[in-house]
């Protein structure tokens, strides 16, 4: 038997991504914006800026809102000579302004050190549970989740792990915009994680609101209440980019 899941083995190599940090996302992945206002009139850009469903283009400078955009491409579609986005998939920060790329950006800065709480460094530097509560989401940021523990991103060898319970976590991952209906249930959900605890945004929903943000059935002051950690943009946002900006987070060394 050992013999014949040897050969498996040696017939269908490794399977698994060596390098999170270094890994290329090929197309049709959209990544981290690069922008250009060389040549944008003003009525270019209120077209443009008008396109964007959830408002995350402004103008006066150029900039895109990457916690409120769901890289649906509209913008570079339609502008390619303003917005085009980039296979980069180190879009994650602790930074919620980060998040908001302009003409100037070459890279997101992702970690803000000193806006690190110690106790993630010295606690979950080398294990890390996590449990993810879909708070009105669409499935769609759940199930590229649920893949970063497959056999391609193998997140769990990173000591890195989705649990069933709170009870049995280190924090909560939410997805989904939070509707009234699971307002007390994150709320709950959270209270039950043991402290200290963190707190991680995954999506454009999560972060923003995204298509809902301003929606009578959301009920979002709990983000209000409590410290974000990790703001993991995407529609839904891909494994690659939430176990990079998970290691950003939990590893980063001060130097």
């Amino acid at each position: 038997m050992l013999i014949e899941d040897i050969k498996i083995w040696l017939h269908q190599g490794q399977q698994f991504i060596k390098d999170i940090d270094k890994a290329q996302v090929p197309a049709p992945f959209r990544g981290r914006p690069i922008l250009s206002q060389q040549g944008l009139s003003a009525e270019m850009g209120e077209e443009l800026k008008n396109l964007c469903p959830t408002e995350a283009i402004e103008l006066n400078p150029l900039s895109l809102d990457l916690g409120k955009c769901v890289f649906c491409g509209e913008c570079a579609q339609y502008y390619p000579q303003h917005i085009q986005f980039s296979n980069d998939h180190h879009i994650g920060s602790n930074s919620r302004q980060a998040l908001i790329v302009n003409t100037e950006t070459t890279a997101i800065k992702q970690i803000y050190p000193e806006i690190i709480r110690k106790e993630i460094q010295n606690i979950f530097g080398r294990s890390l549970k996590l449990r993810q509560i879909s708070a009105a989401g669409d499935n769609s940021h759940e199930a590229e989740l649920n893949a970063c523990g497959n056999v391609n991103f193998d997140m769990g060898r990173f000591g890195v792990e989705f649990v069933a319970s709170p009870r049995h976590a280190d924090g909560i991952v939410i997805t989904g915009p939070i509707s009234e209906n699971m307002a007390l249930a994150t709320k709950i959900c959270y209270e039950a994680v043991p402290k200290p605890s963190i707190v991680v945004l995954c999506g454009a929903d999560a972060i923003s609101g995204g298509i809902f943000a301003g929606s009578g059935a959301l009920q979002r002051k709990f983000l209000e209440e409590v410290p974000i950690d990790l703001y993991v943009p995407g529609n839904p946002a891909h494994p690659l980019t939430f176990i990079q900006a998970i290691l950003a987070l939990i590893r980063y060394k001060n130097e």
